[in-house]
């Protein structure tokens, strides 16, 4: 190891600078402390994408994901299997450079529903416990949706997020969407133009007897200044929108809005190319972290709190290197770091085909989606249904890219003079139904470190333990029954619907960037890593901010709930800092 240079002491230091860590460095600096954040990868921003329509740059080779030879993840399906490790991005793929997944995610923009936060309790009130498999380890989240309100708020007021309520103090407000949870206000800007497809769409989800609305999209629909005063251009509707950064800075992006903000405070320090290895401690309390620097020397970065804002992955894994809290063990189901790994049921849609209609799939906003609530959670009964959980439908959230999202109909050979001919028949003339299914936590999906496989620093890589469960293909296949009524309905020339889970989950398949949990929040120290501020249990002044909290992944994109959970890990902070201790 490289010789070791301890430096001046600071108030915060945060691993990891995307949203989660721009927004308390943005937060704690504006609130008068001196804070570092230390991110793995290199400094970019909108002037990187000045040209950036480039898909087999981003979207084929992920430029701006991590890069696996360096570090990665094992995967196996059950305890008994070998873990191998995955060696290119494939079902999800990690940001790596400042402003992380803020920089290349597609804008969807969610809060989750009340019963989210409270599944276990609801769902034993509304059905009884039997209703939950033996397995399932679902449990409620330490907090309520009317906790987190001000922080959801907070969150998209500062990122600029454009949609229509449905749900304002407890009043119904028509064209949003009905079944979320009470809102303080509406959105700080209306909704994004909504899409041929996506009038197609609603128009047939009413007809079935659903409640169609404009989903919640992080890029601007007009305009906008955030509360910080960093001012941003409306959406062009360039159609490059995941994977892609933004090239006039219209997507809700946190290079854009919450660094800057922290930067202008002239108290927070940006470090980029900084790898940290291990959070360093005494037992009971953080005292820094130790990382190497772009040079390869081997730092130490001493402070009064250590905030972990890094990837769901990253966050647990560090953890484990750095022995602090106690492993999930599987067997026993005692233990807390690695517990309830989640991810994100994918597996029903549905394309249609319309041979006079041209939907021109080229122009997309980011998170410009048309969306329908009543098979997401709870929203409707499951009385004898065999399952518990749903998804969130939506057409129009996607661009249609020339490499990776032509479109052509199951069995169309994968190149050749049928190809082409079914691409040209198909491309501008088609629209797919996605469905994004919950994920809820089960005793064997974990994460741990792996015993064979090291990174590129030689460190143990982080263990994936996970599976498709008989609940989730239940789920799945109901969905995409619902979804063949609702392209029925659209009464298109020709579509496929359905919903299937593969035997196995497939880790080469890209299906979302949506992992959850391994160091969830809970009010019990025995089940759960963090309290309701993502304080730590058992090392008072650490704080774990990011989607590595959730007790289970909602059939949601994650982000939102990101943001706010991290609005609220700034008032933990504030708190420990007035009164060190735990703050639950």
């Amino acid at each position: 190891m490289a010789r070791r240079n301890s430096l001046p002491k600071v108030d915060v230091v945060c691993v990891g600078v995307g949203w989660a860590g721009g927004i308390m460095a943005a937060e704690l600096a504006k609130a008068g402390l001196t804070v570092v954040g230390l991110e793995r990868g290199g400094p970019r921003g909108v002037e990187d994408f000045a040209h950036g329509h480039d898909e087999l740059r981003y979207a084929v080779d992920r430029e701006l994901m991590q890069n696996v030879a360096a570090e990665t993840w094992t995967l196996r399906h059950d305890v008994n299997d070998r873990a191998l490790p995955i060696r290119r991005l494939g079902s999800f793929a990690p940001a790596y450079g400042v402003g992380g997944s803020g920089v290349s995610w597609a804008g969807q923009t969610w809060r989750f529903n009340p019963r989210d936060f409270e599944i276990r309790s609801r769902t034993v009130a509304r059905y009884g416990a039997g209703m939950i498999p033996a397995d399932m380890t679902i449990q409620d989240w330490g907090i309520t949706y009317d906790d987190l309100e001000p922080y959801y708020d907070k969150f998209e007021y500062m990122a600029g997020i454009s949609g229509k309520a449905g749900n304002i103090k407890g009043a119904k407000v028509p064209g949003g969407n009905p079944f979320e949870g009470p809102r303080s206000r509406d959105f700080p800007l209306p909704p994004l133009i909504e899409s041929y497809a996506g009038s197609v769409f609603r128009e047939a989800a009413a007809k079935v007897g659903y409640q169609p609305f404009p989903g919640p999209a992080g890029a601007l629909s007009k305009p906008y200044t955030n509360p910080d005063g960093m001012s941003r251009p409306g959406c062009t509707y360039c159609g490059f929108t995941g994977h892609f950064g933004c090239h006039i800075g219209a997507k809700s992006d946190p290079t854009l809005t919450v660094i800057p903000t922290a930067q202008k405070t002239g108290r927070f320090e940006l470090r980029t190319n900084a790898q940290v290895i291990e959070i360093l401690h005494d037992g009971g309390r953080a005292t820094g972290v130790r990382y190497y620097d772009a040079s390869g020397a081997v730092r130490d970065q001493p402070a009064d709190v250590v905030v972990l804002t890094a990837f769901t992955l990253n966050n647990c894994r560090l953890l484990l290197l750095s022995k602090m809290g106690e492993p999930y063990d599987p067997a026993t189901g005692e233990g807390v770091i690695g517990r309830n790994y989640c991810y994100q049921s994918d597996g029903a849609g549905a394309m249609a085909y319309f041979k006079d209609k041209d939907f021109k799939p080229y122009m997309v906003a980011c998170g410009s989606a048309i969306a329908i609530d009543d098979l997401n959670g709870d929203n409707f009964d499951h009385t004898g249904l065999g399952f518990i959980g749903g998804g969130l439908i939506k057409v129009g959230s996607n661009p249609t890219t020339p490499i990776n999202a032509v479109l052509a109909p199951p069995g169309t050979p994968a190149w050749g003079l049928e190809w082409k001919k079914a691409i040209r028949k198909h491309y501008a003339h088609s629209l797919i139904i996605g469905a994004q299914g919950e994920s809820p936590a089960y005793r064997g999906h974990y994460l741990s470190l792996d015993p064979t496989y090291r990174d590129a620093y030689g460190l143990p890589l982080v263990r994936i333990t996970f599976d498709w469960e008989p609940n989730e293909r239940k789920m799945v296949a109901y969905l995409g029954e619902k979804l063949k009524e609702i392209a029925t309905a659209m009464n298109p020339d020709s579509f496929v619907a359905g919903g299937v889970l593969a035997e196995h989950y497939d880790g080469t398949q890209y299906q979302s960037t949506h992992n959850t949990g391994g160091v969830i929040m809970g009010a019990d120290p025995r089940t759960s890593a963090v309290n309701n501020y993502l304080q730590m249990w058992d090392f008072p002044n650490t704080f774990v901010v990011g989607a590595s909290a959730f007790p289970q992944n909602a059939g949601y994109n994650p982000t939102g709930t990101v943001g706010a959970l991290a609005y609220r890990a700034v008032d933990g902070v504030l708190r420990y800092r007035d009164n060190p201790g735990p703050l639950a």
